[in-house]
């Protein structure tokens, strides 16, 4: 499914799944922001440390079960799988040129 998810969203998933930090990092803006099920984190320092617990640290999974496409925004959804936290998952990314300005995770 991932040939039908736009860039710079299929990259960065494909940099979770791989846990590539580094890639990670590429596929945001300068200023990102996540938004975790209302915690709120902004900038790479907050995202990091985030991250390192509770996303790429986890040794994630993703199965997409659909993609949707709005505009500036993608919307990935799918059955996540990690240490930290497993179910059904929906990431909104907002895009600004080929980055990813804003992700937001909420229940799928």
């Amino acid at each position: 499914m991932t040939d039908t998810i736009p860039e710079p969203v299929a990259s960065f998933l494909e940099a979770v799944t791989a846990h590539d930090t580094t890639a990670f990092t590429q596929a945001f803006t300068a200023n990102p922001t996540v938004d975790d099920w209302g915690k709120v984190l902004t900038g790479f320092d907050e995202i990091h440390a985030w991250s390192d617990q509770e996303f790429i640290g986890s040794a994630p999974t993703l199965a997409i079960t659909s993609v949707t496409t709005d505009g500036d925004s993608v919307t990935v959804v799918g059955d996540w799988r990690s240490r930290h936290a497993n179910g059904p998952s929906s990431f909104r990314f907002d895009l600004e040129g080929d980055k990813i300005a804003t992700m937001t995770i909420r229940e799928g």
